[in-house]
């Protein structure tokens, strides 16, 4: 190898970082910059200053209730479940290696829904009970998208996977619309705020559970990006290159999947923020990099500005899934008819 080819190489090397840094720098600080509007705006625009004794423990006037109780929950839930659902779909994209390959697609989101909504409406149970059970719907889904999916004789088929997830998914909603037509009348509302995918009338010690797995999941995540990488490669080229793929692909699924389940536990299925996530990240980022920090970025700008949207540019309040959803469908259309072209299902 020659010494202008080493260059080439570490000059290319150099600017993929530069361009990771300046794209996960960018994406935070709109990030920041809409948790800010979260604060500020609503019914009552309050100066900053006063935004900011609210947020050190000072009691001011109208902003301590509306700030403190309302405004902060909501962006904080807003922050860790767009967090979540863009981390852990890039997770299992990358790790599938198809697009369609995400949570909501394939039936994991809504095993964890139709455990919550059988726990709200049956069961009336508590919320740590309703997160507890949610985890659980979303593990069995694995399971049974799993099982499924494995036929004798046949090599792995990721369209296999697509088309028995959305299947598994179909099936599932089918449970929730059954619950929701036999529950009781005053439980319908909490189980129709989960489907819709909504940040509103969530308190603060809802959002708990929800950043203490973030916080233990996500690290694992972020250290397993690489191994994410070289997954993408194919199973024969992650073993010749060292990776425990068995190990790896156990560590990536349990973690992604607590993420997705606690989230939906907390806001609902918010919509195709698991799938949107990770293509754009990949598009800012470019080849070569990890995209799973820029992924969850991706999914924080995208749920806190949906959910602005849905307050403040039309004459009625949506809840932000179906923004998210107004914006996702349609790519979720063109997916399908080019992998329909290529193949692929």
């Amino acid at each position: 190898m020659t010494t202008q080819t080493v260059e080439f190489i570490l000059s290319g090397r150099t600017q993929r970082k530069r361009r990771w840094y300046t794209v996960t720098g960018i994406l935070a600080a709109l990030a920041f910059v809409l948790m800010w509007a979260m604060l500020l705006l609503g019914n009552t625009i309050y100066p900053v200053q006063d935004v900011i004794r609210v947020l050190f423990g000072e009691q001011v006037s109208g902003a301590s209730f509306t700030v403190g109780t309302l405004r902060l929950p909501r962006m904080l839930s807003g922050v860790l479940a767009g967090f979540a659902f863009g981390i852990a779909g890039n997770t299992f994209q990358t790790m599938l290696r198809n697009p369609l390959a995400n949570p909501n697609v394939i039936g994991i989101t809504s095993g964890s829904s139709a455990a919550a909504v059988f726990c709200i409406i049956i069961l009336q149970a508590s919320n740590s009970v309703v997160s507890i059970a949610a985890i659980i719907g979303g593990l069995v889904s694995v399971l049974c998208l799993y099982f499924l999916s494995r036929s004798k004789g046949k090599s792995f088929s990721i369209g296999r996977v697509i088309l028995v997830g959305i299947g598994l998914q179909a099936m599932l909603n089918a449970v929730v619309s059954y619950l929701l037509l036999i529950g009781a009348e005053q439980d319908i509302p909490a189980a129709i705020r989960w489907l819709s995918g909504s940040l509103n009338g969530i308190q603060m010690e809802e959002i708990t559970p929800m950043f203490l797995i973030v916080l233990i999941c996500s690290p694992i995540l972020i250290v397993l990006g690489k191994q994410l990488s070289i997954l993408e490669l194919g199973e024969q080229a992650a073993t010749s290159l060292g990776v425990r793929t068995d190990q790896v692909r156990m560590a990536l699924v349990l973690s992604a999947v607590g993420m997705i389940a606690l989230a939906t536990a907390t806001t609902g299925p918010i919509a195709f923020v698991a799938f949107l996530s990770g293509p754009i990240a990949k598009r800012l980022v470019g080849a070569g990099m990890s995209n799973v920090i820029p992924s969850g970025l991706v999914g924080i700008n995208l749920v806190l500005a949906s959910d602005l949207i849905g307050q403040f540019a039309f004459d009625v309040r949506y809840p932000v899934g179906v923004i998210t959803g107004i914006i996702g469908a349609p790519y979720l259309i063109y997916l399908l008819i080019r992998m329909n072209r290529k193949g692929d299902l």
